[in-house]
C-alpha cells in the first residue's frame, strides 16, 4: 500500500529536481514504482497533488504570537508568511492565482484571516480589508519570486555578459541617476529590505483606506 506521505515525499523530490511546472502524475507514480491508475486512487489530478503538498507544508508551520495592535498583527503575520514561502518559493508561485487560496485548509488560511481581521479592527471596511490583503500578498509573493528566480537563473541569463561593466557605462546626460548609482545597483538590489517595504506599505494602505471612511 502506498501512503499519502510517500506520495507527497516523491512529488516533493521531483519538484526540487525539475520544478513544479513539469511535474506529472505519471512521474510521481514511476518514482514510487506503481502504476498511474493506482496513484489516481489517492489524488485526482496534478492540481489536487499540489494542493495536498502546500496544505501539508502549511500545517507544519507554527503561527507566531501576535501583538495587540491591529497594524502590528498584520506586519507580523505577513512577515511569517513571507519567511515560510521564501523557504518553499515554488509554492508561492502556485498559489499566486487568486482562486487557489480558496481551496486551502483553515491552518493555511490563518494568514488571510489575521490580515483581514487586523484591517477591520484598524477601521477598514470588509471590502477595504480585502484590498489591503491583496496588495500585501502581491508585494510579498513578488518579492519571493523575483529573488528566487534571480538566484536560480542568474548564471544562465548572464552568460558572457558583463553586468557590472554595463551598470558602470550609463550615459550621465541621458540617465543621470542610473549613472550616479552605477555598479552600486547590484549590492543595493541584493539587500533584504522586505520588512521595511512591508511596514511602509501596511501604513500607507491603512491610512488610505481609513481616510475615506
Amino acid at each position: 500500500m502506498t501512503s499519502r506521505a510517500e506520495i507527497l515525499a516523491a512529488a516533493r523530490r521531483l519538484i526540487d529536481e525539475q520544478g513544479w511546472e513539469k511535474l506529472t502524475i505519471r512521474q510521481v507514480a514511476a518514482e514510487l514504482g506503481i502504476g498511474a491508475t493506482t496513484l489516481y486512487h489517492h489524488v485526482r489530478n496534478k492540481e489536487d497533488l499540489l494542493l495536498l503538498l502546500i496544505t501539508e507544508y502549511a500545517n507544519q508551520i507554527p503561527h507566531p504570537e501576535l501583538p495587540e495592535q491591529p497594524r502590528d498583527r498584520i506586519i507580523v503575520a505577513m512577515k511569517a508568511g513571507h519567511d515560510a514561502f521564501a523557504a518553499w518559493p515554488w509554492a508561492a508561485e502556485v498559489v499566486i492565482v487568486d482562486g487557489f487560496i480558496g481551496r486551502l485548509g483553515d491552518h493555511a488560511l490563518w494568514l488571510v484571516e489575521v490580515v483581514l481581521a487586523g484591517a477591520v479592527d484598524y477601521g477598514c471596511t470588509p471590502a477595504q480589508s480585502v484590498y489591503v490583503f491583496r496588495s500585501l500578498w502581491y508585494y510579498t509573493v513578488g518579492e519571493i519570486l523575483v529573488r528566487a528566480r534571480s538566484k536560480r537563473d542568474q548564471a544562465a541569463i548572464q552568460g558572457d555578459f558583463d553586468f557590472d561593466a554595463r551598470l558602470s557605462s550609463f550615459d550621465p546626460e541621458r540617465l543621470p541617476v542610473l549613472a550616479a548609482i552605477g555598479a552600486q545597483w547590484g549590492p543595493l538590489a541584493a539587500e533584504d529590505n522586505f520588512l521595511n517595504g512591508l511596514t511602509a506599505l501596511v501604513d500607507g494602505l491603512l491610512a488610505q483606506a481609513t481616510a475615506t471612511n
